[in-house]
């Protein structure tokens, strides 16, 4: 059977868990050449303008979405696998929904989840179980934790608070209290720029997410449930190894939430779980396309395959609960994570060893995207080397 491709502004990952459905995925990029773009999975490449310049990629989104629509007699899944892309998609629904088959949220809603300021809002209001948030004016009478975070998801890695408050590292700074979070001078010169609530206390392997797909009335068509085994930097990072886990409790604390913030399409709800009371906070909700999915795929669960049918065919999937064979892992990240010294050689080892995987990058039947990425280090690993050996003379 002839399947419509979708078009993909997303990366490898997500080209892999449509890759294994059958889907072929048209990827677009403002990079001539990506890793995604190297996959197996690829059937087409699409350049865009730099996202920056958003008005010249609408255009080009729409130019193409006439082209496929006349080549192929119907509109294409329009798929988005990060912040900067939702926000484009979600600015432009109304013209790229004349194109492309889309499932999204209210505007209000989209709006809220898009802003870390306004979902703190919107979880107050609902009752959902947020962190208590902090102002800045009463932050240095807190005696616990504080987690300061910037206010908003897009484009925040070109930021001041992402070069100077969190170092180039991390998606949030950890501060022992409220009265060194409020002495601190690139807080106080950023306040504008961050939001301040109670750190909720656990390690990596306390982060969970839920993640699923529901239809136009906010009925969850599919999910499954996952959780970090470590992030880099701890705590506040990127995931480098992930592993999907059964969580009765936290499934239906999920399902809950979808209900109650009548979630449309796509998303991922991130908790954290308390490490005293075992109460689990909602972090924030991604409502956008990610990296887990294909772990989710090889677990037998593909919520991009379950999006793709619903918006092509309204086909619902009876429910499978996922498998938890395999695991997720980057070992260019996870290496990190080692070395800051937290766990001994061993027992990382140890835990590399713990079940089979899939990779951020390498897959047996799919190895061009590594070399791909490789060829794109290859200029800083000849400059590191030639330091290591010019020191070592």
């Amino acid at each position: 059977m002839n399947r419509l491709p979708v078009l993909l502004l997303g990366g490898l990952n997500l080209v892999r868990a449509l890759g294994l459905a059958g889907i072929p995925v048209i990827v677009a990029s403002p990079e001539a050449f990506t890793p995604a773009m190297a996959s197996r999975y690829c059937s087409r490449r699409l350049i865009l303008p730099p996202l920056a310049q958003r008005k010249a990629v609408l255009a080009r989104l729409l130019r193409v979405g006439d082209e496929l629509m006349r080549e192929f007699g119907a509109p294409l899944p329009l798929f988005y696998g990060d912040d900067d892309y939702l926000g484009l998609v979600q600015e432009f629904a109304s013209q790229l929904s004349t194109r492309f088959l889309l499932l999204l949220n209210s505007p209000a809603l989209s709006r809220a989840l898009h802003s870390k300021a306004l979902f703190q809002a919107l979880g107050e209001a609902g009752s959902l179980p947020v962190p208590r948030r902090l102002d800045f004016v009463e932050l240095g009478e807190e005696a616990g934790a504080v987690l300061a975070k910037p206010v908003v998801k897009t484009d925040w890695e070109g930021s001041p608070v992402y070069h100077q408050l969190f170092s180039h590292a991390g998606k949030a700074r950890i501060f022992a209290d409220g009265r060194a979070a409020a002495g601190d001078p690139l807080v106080r010169s950023m306040r504008e720029s961050l939001q301040f609530q109670e750190y909720v206390p656990g390690d990596d392997r306390a982060l969970w997410s839920f993640h699923g797909f529901a239809d136009e009335k906010s009925e969850l068509i599919e999910c499954f449930v996952g959780r970090k085994v470590r992030t880099h930097p701890a705590l506040t990072g990127d995931s480098t190894y992930l592993e999907l886990a059964p969580n009765p409790a936290l499934a239906e604390i999920g399902r809950d939430a979808v209900r109650r913030l009548g979630l449309r399409g796509i998303f991922k709800m991130d908790y954290k779980r308390h490490e005293t009371t075992g109460r689990y906070y909602l972090l924030e909700v991604n409502a956008r396309f990610n990296l887990w999915h294909y772990l989710g795929a090889v677990n037998g669960v593909n919520l991009a395959q379950v999006a793709y049918d619903y918006l092509t065919r309204g086909i619902r999937p009876r429910h499978a609960e996922a498998a938890t064979r395999y695991r997720w892992l980057s070992f260019k990240l996870d290496s990190r994570a080692w070395r800051r010294g937290e766990l001994k050689t061993t027992q990382w080892i140890a835990s590399l060893f713990a079940a089979p995987k899939v990779y951020d990058l390498w897959a047996w039947n799919d190895p061009l995207p590594f070399f791909v990425d490789l060829h794109h280090y290859l200029p800083r690993i000849r400059r590191r080397m030639i330091q290591w050996l010019s020191t070592a003379s």
